[in-house]
């Protein structure tokens, strides 16, 4: 499978089976956004803005001198610096956690085993 410009979610309504010919079992222990990023050959993927619910990253991301965070996570780092700059542009403050298995497992949620800063509201503080 080649890049060809755009991807959706609507993967994940379905079994990864249908979609990539894998079961998640066979992805032995990775990230499902390392899967997806190796799929992709020639695309850079930023996994980024997934931690927090709709509702949360809805509303204002400046409360009290501070930016909410949201976390980034990549293989390519000079892909994660437009992400950053684009979360910088909306308000928030992004945190850079380094690679998809390593800081990209903090956020990461697959049935019962869930990342460390999954679902966690920081703000840091204007400097």
């Amino acid at each position: 499978m080649s890049w060809s410009g755009g991807l959706t979610r609507r993967w994940r309504r379905t079994p990864l089976k249908r979609h990539f010919g894998v079961f998640l079992e066979e992805l032995d222990g990775l990230p499902s956004s390392a899967f997806v990023a190796r799929a992709f050959t020639g695309a850079k993927f930023v996994k980024g803005f997934n931690h927090l619910v709709a509702a949360t990253l809805a509303a204002d991301p400046i409360v009290e001198g501070g930016h909410r965070v949201v976390f980034l996570s990549s293989d390519d780092e000079d892909a994660t610096a437009p992400v950053a700059d684009l979360a910088k542009q909306l308000g928030f403050a992004p945190v850079k956690l380094g690679k998809l298995n390593e800081g990209g497992a903090l956020v990461h949620a697959r049935g019962r085993t869930w990342g460390q800063l999954i679902f966690q509201d920081l703000f840091k503080k204007e400097q």
